[in-house]
């Protein structure tokens, strides 16, 4: 395996497309003054990630109806071939108050975790940023260097 690796800008809607392509990412907010960082699953509708979140959390406080900006990471990466990719985006979150989206969300995206997980979250992908870390040998027709790419 060549050791050459080199990173690659993505264009906004190729990072887009990736964000898409998976269920999960890290949602980066304040929470007393400090950074926190939540695993949370999400969809990607037209440019907004849709997370939901139990009522209480500290993001849906945050969040609230005036929002609060925050990054969302996701990525795909593998650790023994040292390519995948990662997008950033930066942008305000804020909690949905309009019912029918909030009850059309709800059904869409369905939480990981057990309990009560009412709120909707959407973030508006003001700032998006993504890379793809590639390595010279890949071969275009190896479908694991094709995913990566």
């Amino acid at each position: 395996m060549s050791t050459d690796r080199r990173m690659e800008q993505l264009t906004r809607t190729q990072a887009l497309a990736l964000l898409a392509s998976v269920p999960m990412g890290r949602l980066v907010f304040t929470h007393q003054a400090l950074p926190a960082i939540r695993p949370v699953n999400h969809l990607l509708e037209g440019e907004t990630i849709v997370v939901r979140a139990t009522a209480g959390a500290a993001i849906t406080s945050a969040a609230g109806r005036d929002g609060v900006v925050v990054a969302y990471e996701a990525d795909a990466i593998d650790p023994v071939r040292q390519v995948g990719w990662s997008v950033i985006v930066v942008g305000t979150a804020r909690r949905l108050t309009d019912e029918p989206a909030v009850d059309r969300y709800r059904e869409r995206l369905r939480p990981w975790l057990s309990g009560p997980i009412d709120d909707v979250i959407t973030i508006n992908a003001d700032m998006v940023t993504g890379y793809r870390m590639v390595a010279d040998d890949l071969v275009a027709g190896d479908p694991a260097a094709v995913a990566a790419r």
